[in-house]
């Protein structure tokens, strides 16, 4: 018998999302009495995006996922995982509505996943299953959130909105997923949000200690499992609920495998996310995707992509870009979307703020986005989602 090469998945294609709006942090910082430079430097962000009233994970997520679809078609897509911890109902999948949206055919299976910031990533590990099952297969993987903190608390500025959809195939396009990866699971109370909250509760500093423990235990697992040394891996990509935590984790990696660390190491995979603000699931994959963008030099590079879910759980996977990935990308795309925000005051961004809890009760919302797809309101207790025709 012959041997047989292992086959090759993941990601074959990846497009970005985000809300309507965005508040400058510059304008944030005035109105709170702080210097700019607490925000662009200490917590390493610059903006954060605000989804308008007729905007959520559902809208984002749909807008993300059709530009891949548009691309693909839905041709061997049989499984939707939506990914979020911004979910809009204790029952009904927010992939659901997308399916609708997108008018996927009725064979396809539906699922939403939360294990805070790291659901994005469990989705990616069980679409990689459902392949190898069956290398015909595509999956349709989603991570939205919007990001909510009370206002005027030391969270605010760390807040965001965004969305990431991933083709995950059999012969990818962009990057090839290797089969070891590293994990890390801790009860921490770092960050969660209640039922009966609509925003979230954290312990900042715990947060930060309980992220490193994550990505060191996460790197440690890697190791043991025979996964690639660290002058093996090219680059790196992390989970960001601001940019100045992963600079603080990988310089802990750095003392603990003993190697010199530069920030700017780190800078071209912040591109995007010091715009968007913390996106939760979509967080890591949003950092991939700039540096899939914007990085010239990356054919056969093996990139180490960091994911954390407060609470808590890591995993870090690795990934060999493929040698015609630059063939595939949309540079300019999301430099584009970012411009075209609509800049809020924050008098204003704080009303949106107050009035984007959500609710059952019957309601329309204002036509705002200028996203294919809205949200329309709720009425008989149920949400309504609608297409734009932009």
């Amino acid at each position: 018998m012959t041997a047989q090469h292992p086959l090759a998945l993941g990601i074959h294609d990846l497009a970005i999302a985000t809300g309507h709006h965005v508040l400058d942090l510059d304008d944030l910082a005035a109105a709170n009495g702080v210097d700019p430079a607490k925000y662009h430097v200490g917590i390493g962000q610059d903006a954060f995006s605000v989804p308008a009233p007729d905007e959520d994970i559902v809208t984002m997520g749909a807008t993300a996922a059709k530009e891949v679809l548009d691309r693909h078609g839905v041709e061997g897509i049989r499984t939707v995982l939506f990914a979020t911890e911004s979910g809009v109902d204790q029952s009904k999948a927010a992939g659901v509505y997308v399916h609708g949206l997108l008018g996927l055919p009725r064979n396809v299976r539906v699922v939403e996943l939360k294990q805070a910031c790291y659901g994005g990533t469990a989705a990616v590990q069980m679409a990689l299953g459902i392949i190898a099952r069956d290398p015909s297969e595509r999956v349709l993987v989603i991570a939205a959130d919007v990001a909510r903190y009370d206002v005027e608390t030391a969270a605010e500025p760390t807040q965001g909105a965004g969305a990431v959809a991933m083709l995950i195939a059999a012969d990818p396009d962009l990057i090839e997923l290797e089969p070891q990866s590293g994990l890390f699971t801790a009860d921490v109370d770092d960050f969660w949000r209640p039922n009966d909250r609509s925003t979230a509760l954290v312990d900042g500093r715990l947060s930060v200690t309980a992220y490193v423990d994550a990505f060191i235990g996460a790197w440690d697992d890697l190791a043991d499992r025979g996964g690639p040394g660290i002058e093996a891996i090219d680059r790196f990509v992390h989970h960001q609920p601001f940019t100045k935590m992963a600079i603080k984790a990988h310089r802990k990696l750095a003392q603990h495998v003993d190697v010199p660390f530069e920030e700017t190491e780190l800078a071209v995979g912040f591109t995007y996310n010091r715009q968007t603000g913390n996106t939760y699931t979509a967080s890591l994959w949003i950092a991939l995707g700039a540096l899939l963008d914007l990085d010239d030099d990356l054919a056969g590079a093996r990139i180490g992509m960091f994911s954390y879910g407060s609470g808590s759980v890591g995993e870090l996977m690795t990934g060999i870009v493929r040698p015609d990935h630059q063939q595939h990308r949309r540079t300019g795309r999301v430099h584009e979307m970012l411009a075209a925000r609509v800049p809020l005051s924050v008098e204003a961004y704080r009303e949106l703020h107050a009035a984007g809890a959500a609710t059952s009760e019957d309601v329309e919302r204002p036509r705002v986005t200028t996203a294919p797809f809205r949200f329309a309101g709720v009425s008989g207790g149920a949400r309504h989602y609608e297409a734009t025709g932009a």
